[in-house]
């Protein structure tokens, strides 16, 4: 199953106290990339969400954002009165002021003026409690997400692929009547040049240029290995399984294309060359489109 790399999750929840919520987006990206946004408190939690992230999602850049506002009395912090006085000391020494006129505002930012709560820790276990289920609950929205978006590139792939196979099976019913008509055009012509100078035909020799000419141009290989990589496309898109295909798509789309410049550079004949033009213009729009697949 196809889906989208670009999507978006959320989820929050409260309890005596705190109030969380957790923001999941994803855009393109060749591998996983994960990006976590936590408070500088919860920052111990990072690893685990990382894990989390990694357990729904194989590819894309995956940014995780997570909020937690306290609202309780005990998430004051305490203020440590001895480091306070202290630089309170100092500065009004520093300045030659009275103590008293240094704002304790002035202060409060200072290193080791203010220290975490004394129930720092089980505040930590509490955010994890509630945190970890917000992050699963967020990325299977984001999942949902992908999943719809996934289902509109099936469609548009499926589009594309069928434009290919169209103008492919043209190809292939043309390509012989390529030769035909160089055969009749060249044996018109040496007939022509050969009458102009009282000799016959070798027909030896007809054969020959006709054999030379139908080697260059036969493209049966270069067909046969683009409906070989048609049919594998369409089996990833149409594949029931939860594996990532993005990138074996990627690599299918560069082989289309392969086989479609040799194509082109086989084909003289003007409607074949305006057939596989189209051929790649499909390609080319598959090429983006893959991009986005993870």
């Amino acid at each position: 199953m196809i889906r989208s790399m670009t999507g978006f999750g959320d989820a929050s929840s409260s309890d005596t106290g705190s109030v969380y919520a957790v923001e999941v987006r994803s855009v393109n990206n060749k591998f996983l990339k994960t990006s976590i946004r936590i408070p500088d408190r919860l920052a111990a939690l990072e690893p685990e969400i990382e894990q989390i992230v990694r357990s729904c999602v194989s590819r894309g850049s995956v940014t995780v954002t997570v909020n937690c506002t306290d609202t309780d009395e005990g998430a004051a912090q305490e203020i440590n009165a001895p480091a306070l006085r202290k630089y309170a000391q100092q500065i009004a020494d520093a300045i030659g002021a009275p103590i008293e006129t240094i704002a304790v505002s002035d202060l409060v930012n200072l290193p080791g003026v203010l220290c975490p709560p004394s129930d720092g820790e089980a505040r930590l276990v509490n955010a994890r409690k509630a945190i970890d289920p917000l992050v699963k609950l967020a990325l299977e929205h984001l999942v949902a997400m992908r999943t719809r978006e996934g289902i509109a590139l099936h469609d548009d792939l499926m589009g594309h692929l069928d434009i290919i196979t169209d103008r492919l099976d043209q190809i292939a019913q043309f390509a012989p009547k390529v030769i035909a008509d160089y055969q009749t055009r060249l044996k018109s012509r040496m007939e022509s040049l050969i009458s102009d100078a009282g000799a016959d035909i070798e027909q030896a020799e007809l054969i020959r240029e006709i054999a030379v000419y139908a080697e260059k141009t036969d493209i049966a290989e270069e067909i046969a290995r683009l409906g070989e990589h048609l049919i594998h496309f369409k089996d990833l898109l149409n594949d029931d399984g939860l594996r990532p295909i993005g990138r074996t798509m990627d690599f299918l789309a560069q082989e289309l294309l392969r086989e479609a410049n040799t194509i082109a550079s086989k084909s003289p004949d003007a409607k074949m060359s305006r057939l596989i033009v189209e051929i790649k213009g499909a390609i080319d729009r598959i090429k983006e489109q893959v991009q986005n697949a993870e």
